[in-house]
């Protein structure tokens, strides 16, 4: 894809979802050890996270990570840049990560903290310019939620079905691979009709 320069990698925007794990298992009787547990907002679940990063420009997926539910999104973050960036967009749970060395000299735009965001007083210009910002910023990070949909709406894929990590994970990169395709068709249908027609003139 990036030959045929369907993917540019122009900045990432980062982000994970939560994929849910049996509770138990037939054989033993008890959870996967791989997995674990976790609290979002005031629900519990148990399982992993894919955590991934997307190409803004094209919407398509160059980075996959994947690790028990309980680990931060913050801390593998640095592992979904591809290494030539110079900005990356994140929503509000990587919060103060533009701190941490590993992610290099990238400059980080992160997502204000919803309650701070709810703060802001839009009668007043500077508050209507930060909430301006937020709102642009929050259109070029709807692309990393792109590959999530069509994971779990277009392929139905919402829990994890084998048992430990590593047969999840290269599940889960196929999965991204055929989402990028998915996602990419009409750029390639209309790429092969170009050159179609270019051949026939």
């Amino acid at each position: 894809m990036q030959a045929k320069d369907l993917m540019l990698k122009v900045g990432p925007a980062v982000d994970a979802t939560l994929i849910s794990a049996p509770s138990s298992t037939k054989k033993a009787g008890t959870r996967d050890p791989e997995m674990s547990q976790t609290q979002k907002g005031s629900s519990w679940y148990f399982g992993m996270k894919a955590h991934i990063g997307v190409d803004v420009e094209s919407g398509l997926v160059h980075s996959v990570k994947s690790t028990p539910a309980n680990v931060h999104d913050i801390t593998v973050a640095h592992e979904l840049l591809h290494g030539k960036e110079k900005i990356a967009f994140a929503d509000a749970g990587y919060v103060g990560i533009e701190k941490r060395r590993e992610t290099g000299a990238v400059q980080w735009h992160v997502a204000m903290r919803p309650s701070k965001r709810r703060k802001l007083d839009r009668s007043k210009r500077l508050d209507r310019i930060y909430d301006e910002v937020e709102r642009r910023r929050a259109g070029v990070r709807a692309k990393v939620e792109h590959p999530f949909r069509v994971l779990k709406c277009q392929f139905g894929y919402l829990k994890a079905r084998y048992r430990g990590l590593a047969k999840n994970t290269a599940q889960i990169d196929t999965q991204f691979a055929l989402a990028n395709l998915w996602m990419a068709r009409k750029d390639v249908v209309k790429r092969k009709e170009g050159r179609s027609r270019a051949a026939k003139a």
